[in-house]
């Protein structure tokens, strides 16, 4: 586990900042107010904080870009770093300009003159979440020791203290999604995925793994079928959080946990396939969600269900054109092997229904890449059959700053989906992919159920660095949906 860069909040003494080490932050909007932490500053550098603030570069800065003074004269400090705010700014640009910080932080001793800015919280989880690295398997060079340290000096410091377990909670959920994304196949298996999940009742979750024998009982052939050409066996993990009214029904969140994915049969072509290792982001980004809630003691019941398989092309695997029989009863003509995530999810949302009749459930998955091709990397696709409740979901993701854009379902797409030989076929063509696989997923959730399923191929795993996160995983929807649990939708 990536280790987490906790805030401390102190009150700010400025006597002290000119032995301070590492790095100093001052938070500026420019012009010539400064608070006293920055006048200390200034009067040791002799002006230096003043020029650079003066200066048009500064002037032209956005919220969140950052400056430095380099090993500055009359202080101890390797750097005083200049990071641009606005007095007035919201809950996510206070996070890029937590970013700015915990871009640089990581094996840094950093002091954060924050005085009585606002959103100093949202400030202090940016630059946690931005300060992830994960080094797992890189050898360690001189400094790996020095993991540094974030402190924030601040007018109100035990109101901020008050906060800390808070805000830890939700970075320790969001590095575990990215750690588990991150993680190369060959050392994230089923098994051992399975087991980093069973890690977790050491927090108060009931942890259950379902293996092969109980999954075919359960009559999982879609799920199966999917995992057959591999030597990791399937399973699927069941993680439940009852810290709400005791009896009352869950939210229940289904996550998307192919370890790798070849393709199978249809196997994918070879350029990009390493990337295939974060397949299972939305089981990644489930179990995320689970380690916050149980880390914060959330005060509702929540299940968390993961279907943990390998898609390889072996002897034994599953063919194009091969009829599967879900848990449901429903018949599937797989016509293509390398849409494997949709047969998967099915299973366990009927499973998570018939067992746990969830007041609402959410399903997330690297499921199309026609989500990326409509979307982007910017914002997730969102199909839901009920108003009210991917509102809630928008309007929780919209707090977060995570991207989500709702994509239409309708008769028309689940047409497509029609087979001569089967009750269904697993792709519809080319025409509207995300679509029909969000309808084909559609088909296996009660009427009753208010439902979202979340298409996060595009935003999952990034090739650039993001305001909150290196390149690599991102953890996207972990904060959402545990703000979706905090606004109310736990049952």
């Amino acid at each position: 586990m990536t280790e987490i860069l906790a805030p401390t909040f102190i009150p700010l003494d400025i006597e002290l900042l000119g032995d301070a080490e590492g790095r100093v932050v001052v938070l500026s909007e420019g012009g010539e107010r400064m608070d006293k932490g920055a006048r200390r500053i200034n009067r040791l550098t002799r002006g230096a904080l003043a020029r650079l603030i003066a200066s048009d570069a500064f002037a032209k800065a956005e919220v969140g870009d950052a400056m430095e003074v380099a090993w500055p004269t009359g202080m101890a400090a390797e750097a005083v770093q200049v990071v641009r705010i606005d007095r007035k700014m919201g809950l996510n640009e206070a996070r890029k300009v937590g970013g700015a910080i915990g871009k640089a932080a990581r094996g840094k001793d950093v002091l954060v003159l924050a005085g009585s800015l606002r959103h100093t919280a949202e400030i202090a989880l940016g630059a946690m979440l931005r300060a992830y690295d994960f080094t797992d398997h890189k050898t360690p060079g001189d400094d790996a020791a020095k993991t540094g340290s974030l402190t924030f000096a601040v007018a109100n410091a035990e109101v901020m203290k008050a906060q800390e377990a808070g805000l830890t909670a939700v970075a320790e959920g969001v590095f575990f999604a990215r750690d588990l994304v991150n993680e190369p196949a060959n050392v994230l298996t089923t098994t051992e995925f399975a087991a980093r999940l069973q890690a977790l009742e050491a927090l108060g979750l009931q942890v259950e793994v379902l293996d092969e024998p109980e999954l075919e009982k359960l009559g999982m052939g879609a799920l199966l079928g999917v995992g057959q050409g591999s030597e990791s066996p399937s399973k699927v993990v069941v993680m439940q959080w009852n810290g709400g009214v005791k009896g009352a029904a869950p939210l229940a969140l289904v996550g998307k946990g192919v370890v790798f994915d070849t393709g199978g049969i249809s196997i994918k072509p070879a350029a990009g396939m390493e990337d295939m290792t974060m397949d299972m982001g939305g089981a990644g980004t489930v179990a995320g969600v689970m380690k916050t809630l149980a880390l914060r003691n959330a005060p509702a019941n929540v299940v968390g269900l993961v279907g943990l398989v390998e898609n390889m092309p072996d002897g034994r695997a599953q063919r194009p054109g091969d009829v599967v029989r879900s848990m449901k009863g429903d018949t599937i003509e797989v016509i293509n092997t390398d849409a494997e995530g949709r047969l998967v999810l099915a299973d366990v949302l009927w499973y998570a229904q018939e067992r746990f009749k969830p007041a609402a459930m959410v399903d997330l998955a690297t499921l199309t890449g026609a989500v990326v091709i409509g979307l982007g990397h910017e914002n997730a696709g969102v199909f839901s059959n009920d108003d009210a409740f991917c509102k809630a979901f928008l309007k929780a993701a919209e707090h977060e700053g995570e991207g989500a854009w709702r994509m239409p379902l309708g008769k028309g797409y689940a047409d497509q989906l029609k087979s001569r030989v089967a009750d269904v076929k697993n792709v519809g063509g080319r025409p509207g992919g995300a679509v029909t696989a969000a309808e084909f997923l559609r088909r296996f959730v009660k009427g009753e159920t208010p439902w979202a399923h979340l298409d996060i191929a595009g935003v999952a795993l990034r090739s650039d660095d993001t305001p909150l996160a290196p390149k690599g995983a991102t953890g996207w929807f972990v904060r959402s949906l545990d703000r979706l649990v905090r606004d109310g939708w736990e049952g």
